[in-house]
């Protein structure tokens, strides 16, 4: 089956290369990974608003009135526990109004199937933007999970950021869910038999908080 590769938003900078080179490096350090983390995130909080509507206001300068702008939707940032904390601070950088819910999923070591075990986001998601937070897209099982949770709450308009993907995760995602657009910072090859994306980077949530 084809999908629309239209919803899958690589981005392509020199900037961020070097910085996924950082964070596969095993011998980076948790504060210069989770550094790097914010850096990327920040990065991709501007390539998703380039999608968001806005309408048009007025604002006194100090010499006179003039046109400007303000978002017409709210932004609701919703990290993946417990990796996804760690993108949150470069998208609250780039997007301090935003509202931040969360979303806790565990998955099983033996059928990889990921396990609800929290959830909380603000109400009345029904027309905001929602960026769904999440640095690793291995198998897509946690985020297809993650969005048909977002989705029962009313969630219409959900946006999937991550670092770093693997093809069969960005596959289950277009598949599932072909109004959700992917943003991520590197694809990666293949997973492993114990579903970990090569070459990848690690865990994401050790590496960032030094729990390893």
């Amino acid at each position: 089956m084809q999908h629309d590769l239209r919803n899958f938003v690589i981005i392509d900078n020199p900037l961020i290369k070097r910085d996924v080179t950082l964070l596969r490096d095993k011998h980076t350090q948790p504060e210069q990974f989770r550094a790097v983390v914010k850096r990327i995130s920040s990065v991709l909080a501007v390539e998703i608003a380039k999608d968001f509507e806005l309408e048009e206001i007025e604002v006194d300068t100090p010499l006179e009135t003039t046109a400007g702008f303000e978002l017409k939707q709210q932004v609701v940032l919703v990290p993946v526990l417990r990796a996804g904390l760690g993108m949150v601070a470069g998208f609250l950088e780039l997007m301090p109004y935003a509202r931040v819910g969360h979303i806790g999923l565990q998955r099983d070591e033996e059928t990889l199937l990921p396990i609800e075990y929290y959830y909380k986001t603000p109400r009345n998601i029904e027309n905001a933007e929602v960026i769904l937070l999440d640095p690793m897209l291995a198998t897509g099982g946690s985020g297809s999970e993650a969005i048909k949770f977002l989705k029962k709450r009313g969630a219409k308009n959900i946006v999937f950021a991550c670092l770093v993907a693997a093809p069969e995760g960005v596959q289950k995602i277009l598949a599932e869910h072909p109004d959700v657009r992917i943003y991520g910072a590197a694809l990666d090859r293949e997973l492993n038999s114990k579903g970990y994306i090569l070459p990848g980077l690690g865990d994401a949530g050790d590496r960032t908080f030094g729990t390893l």
